[in-house]
């Protein structure tokens, strides 16, 4: 229960109020464009384990959906559409960040009230344009409802509700009427915290069944891995319950006991949310001085650079275990590897913003830490964007560049499936029919560093 309570704490580190405006794009047509069209450019297209190219493609997009995708040289564009060059280019479909935190639109008045919407922003810059928001607040889903109106810029919102938790439900009956109060108040999904009796978490799981309401996050130890997966819950965020399942967070874990898991995970069906490199920082096993270098801790107020630095010299969270950090560290990134060579999907998250872990931003350290874990670029762009697609499936289309599909895509520079670093220097990004140059973002970006820094002149 005391590691929970601490871990909403370090969430509240990040909350924050806006009263900002969205900013436009500047447009130099006299004329408002009816759609876009990108001209030859190359699709990159994605399966579970490999990835392809389509070359000299055009891409047409009108409102907030890719209306066509065909040979640049054959497909009729609209009249009074914007035409963008991606000769020598790639796109991809927009990033989801599938385990991603969102401050309540309403704050606790000690962080700037800009902060909330320079996060949706953020996310957007870096072509994050899907969050499955992992923990509701009031008036959330009245901020997912402006972003989807054109208020905001921001990603596109799938949202849990407030936590089913050891503090939050005292009783089955509680977490019961919880269930149903949640769907009829319009959330996506249910957030499962630690510290659930097994009782409460089964009472939660059967009436979420009834429901048709998913739920997501940890593993309280009360119910355990197996009893989690029996219940039907649909993903586990950070593995967890994973290691403590088989004993092994402080030794190293065998093959057969990795193989174990990944059986029970395929029984079950269920979808892993690894969130590595956030939980490298958590644990205790990453690298403290990279940790302090980021160049994006830029872009976040100076309170939260002070929370993070602080974790760093005086841990909080109750997974801290530094003796064996690396040991643990290296057991993840095996059990990560056997489920997706297992053939258990994997859905990509990087728990932003949280510890280091700067909205959009925090992609490039969860693709190289799932890299370094032997996971092929193609297999987690696909976790990214395909997959995290299916998952919504029921929602909307997304996760792929096709007709009817979302309009949310990265236009690059390089082959992603060779060099995914060109994600960082991407040259635009389209969020449902929006369209972001280069130049407006990092106009953007350069202004919330400024706005922060000057800030923190201010106070001192």
């Amino acid at each position: 229960m005391q590691r929970y309570i601490v871990l909403v704490f370090m969430l509240f580190l990040v909350v924050g109020v806006s009263a900002c405006q969205p900013q436009s794009e500047a447009n130099p047509q006299a004329v408002e464009p009816s759609g876009y069209a990108f001209h030859g450019v190359s699709v990159v297209e994605l399966t579970r384990t490999d990835g392809s190219i389509r070359s000299n493609q055009t891409v047409l997009v009108e409102g907030d959906r890719i209306t066509a995708v065909g040979d640049t040289a054959s497909l009729s564009v609209p009249e009074n559409y914007q035409h963008i060059d991606g000769t020598g280019k790639y796109i991809l479909a927009g990033l989801a960040e599938m385990h991603g935190h969102v401050p309540p639109a309403s704050g606790f008045g000690q962080y700037p009230d800009r902060y909330l919407d320079d996060v949706l922003f953020m996310y957007v810059a870096n072509g994050v344009t899907t969050v499955r928001g992992m923990l509701g607040y009031p008036h959330q889903l009245q901020l997912k409802q402006d972003i989807a109106d054109g208020k905001r810029i921001g990603p596109t919102l799938y949202l849990a509700g407030p936590s089913f938790n050891g503090n939050s439900i005292e009783s089955p009956e509680q977490a019961t009427q919880r269930v149903i109060d949640q769907r009829d108040e319009g959330w996506d999904l249910l957030k499962v915290h630690p510290g659930l009796t097994l009782a409460e978490y089964q009472a939660m799981a059967k009436t979420a069944r009834d429901a048709k309401m998913d739920f997501g996050g940890h593993v309280p130890t009360d119910v355990g891995l197996e009893e989690a997966l029996k219940a039907g819950q649909r993903t586990i965020d950070h593995l967890d319950g994973y290691l403590e399942a088989i004993d092994a967070t402080n030794r190293a874990a065998s093959k057969y006991e990795l193989e174990y898991l990944v059986a029970l995970s395929l029984r079950h069906n269920v979808a892993v949310v690894p969130t590595q490199a956030l939980w490298a920082t958590i644990i205790g096993a990453a690298d403290k001085e990279a940790l302090r270098a980021y160049p994006e801790i830029n872009y976040v107020p100076q309170q939260v650079r002070d929370g993070w630095f602080g974790y760093l010299t005086e841990p909080t969270l109750g997974y801290f275990n530094e003796d064996n950090a690396m040991v643990q560290q290296q057991n993840r990134q095996r059990l990560i590897k056997a489920l997706y060579d297992g053939g258990v999907t994997m859905i990509f998250g990087t728990d932003a913003p949280q510890l280091f872990s700067v909205p959009g931003f925090s992609a490039m350290h969860e693709i190289r830490m799932l890299r370094d874990a032997g996971i092929p670029t193609a297999g987690i762009l696909h976790s990214a964007t395909v997959a995290a697609g299916e998952y919504f499936a029921n929602k909307d289309k997304f996760g792929a560049i096709a007709e009817g599909q979302r309009a949310d895509f990265i236009l690059l520079n390089e082959n992603p499936l060779i060099t995914p670093e060109t994600l960082a220097e991407h040259a635009g990004v389209m969020v449902a029919g929006q369209w972001l140059d280069r130049e407006t973002i990092d106009a953007r970006l350069a202004d919330i560093a400024k706005a922060y820094a000057e800030l923190t002149e201010t106070e001192q």
